[in-house]
């Protein structure tokens, strides 16, 4: 299996805007400019799923990193570095190596001892499993990028961060990291946080050679979504397989914010006990990337839904395969992917797709926002401020194609 030529992967800046080109971005735009629903159904979005309540969870900690990151930009890094809450900014991520629509500061344009303030940020809000794997991600982007000497096109440092809302004046603010395989959106409101979208991915999934030779990524996610289904008697299996093929993407992924996809496979109430544990155990795999004490309440209310999720299949457990599991306050998709850097058209094990999402209306931490800036209306008017949930309200630097 070789590498594509340098110019069929989709890396470099475009010479030429053709209108194929055009569209596509322009396609892009207008998802993230469609009034924010959620995931949701055919029967819609269901309401009330999110309380705005205290976890007791220290949220110090990232607050002050992000605090002491935005002391230490510059004037014209803050421009471009900071949003507020509404900006739709947000919701123009995507994890193809291009970086159409990217927004805030590139990591490798920022001097070590700022890029380690980012890093800290990033160390607060998520557990140490977590963070080494989004940084083992990153160091798979140079892999690919020593592999097809395109280093300038492909590293680890082509991370785009943006900081929102005004965490050092104490109220709602997230972060962003956006890039190649590497997308992950963090809200906090009060003590509460939401780390979806979380998209990562990685291709290769394992570095044979270079700089960070040894590092791989998903073999947890692979081997026990497999065991999963390998522990399914005939009966369960026929129920959690929704298709021999596997789908041509993610179904969930980048500018899919509103997308309906309706429950099916198997019920999480018909595991035995000992499917469970396995169940949880990959559960744990996407929910414990959070800091622990996140995660811990994730995991509560993941499991206070349990007999609402299902486990749905595709493929071979032997080869490639799609597996997802969906409620109504979680939704992850795993997927073997054909190749992008690589010459092969047909999925292999070698590129990886993952997504966590929340569906019904808390991507983003919209909900919690939602009802935040409800009990807290201020202003002489009596409306809501405008820093809150994201919509089609565009932020300056996001104008014109960004490629």
């Amino acid at each position: 299996m070789g590498l594509r030529n340098r110019g069929a992967a989709p890396t470099r800046r475009p010479t030429v805007w053709t209108p194929e080109l055009l569209a596509k971005v322009e396609w892009r735009r207008r998802a993230a400019a469609e009034p924010f629903r959620g995931l949701g159904t055919s029967d819609g979005v269901v309401p009330g799923l999110f309380p705005l309540r205290s976890t007791g969870v220290d949220v110090e900690r990232p607050r002050r990193a992000a605090q002491d990151y935005l002391a230490a930009l510059t004037p014209e890094q803050l421009a471009e570095g900071r949003f507020t809450m509404r900006d739709v900014s947000w919701r123009h991520w995507n994890n193809g190596a291009r970086y159409f629509l990217r927004h805030g500061v590139c990591l490798e344009e920022l001097d070590e001892t700022t890029r380690d303030l980012v890093l800290e940020i990033l160390r607060r809000s998520l557990s140490a499993a977590g963070y080494a794997q989004v940084i083992d991600l990153m160091h798979l982007n140079l892999t690919i990028g020593e592999m097809r000497d395109e280093v300038d096109l492909l590293n680890e440092w082509l991370y785009w961060f943006s900081i929102y809302g005004e965490p050092e004046k104490g109220g709602p603010w997230g972060w962003q990291l956006d890039g190649h395989h590497v997308n992950v959106n963090c809200v906090f409101v009060g003590d509460q946080m939401v780390l979806t979208p979380s998209f990562l991915g990685a291709e290769p999934v394992l570095a044979e050679s270079g700089k960070y030779a040894g590092t791989r990524a998903f073999g947890r996610e692979e081997v026990v979504g497999r065991n999963l289904f390998a522990s399914l008697d005939e009966q369960q299996r026929k129920a959690a397989t929704i298709a021999e093929d596997l789908p041509p993407e993610l179904f969930v992924g980048a500018f899919r914010d509103n997308f309906e996809l309706n429950y099916s496979g198997l019920p999480f109430g018909e595991l035995t006990a000992e499917q469970h544990v396995i169940a949880r155990d990959l559960l744990g795999l996407y929910i414990n990337r959070a800091n622990d004490g996140h995660a811990a309440v994730r995991m509560d209310e993941v499991l206070a839904r349990e007999s609402d999720t299902h486990f749905a299949w595709a493929g071979d457990a032997n080869g490639v395969f799609y597996y997802r599991i969906h409620s109504p306050v979680i939704l992850v998709e795993f997927e073997h992917m054909a190749g992008v850097m690589f010459d092969n058209d047909t999925p292999t094990r070698r590129h990886i797709h993952t997504i966590v999402r929340t569906p019904n209306g808390n991507d983003y931490g919209v909900d919690l926002l939602r009802q935040h800036h409800e009990r807290h209306r201020h202003g002489p008017d009596g409306h809501e401020p405008h820093d809150h949930a994201p919509h089609g309200h565009s932020h300056s630097h996001t104008h014109g194609p960004h490629a």
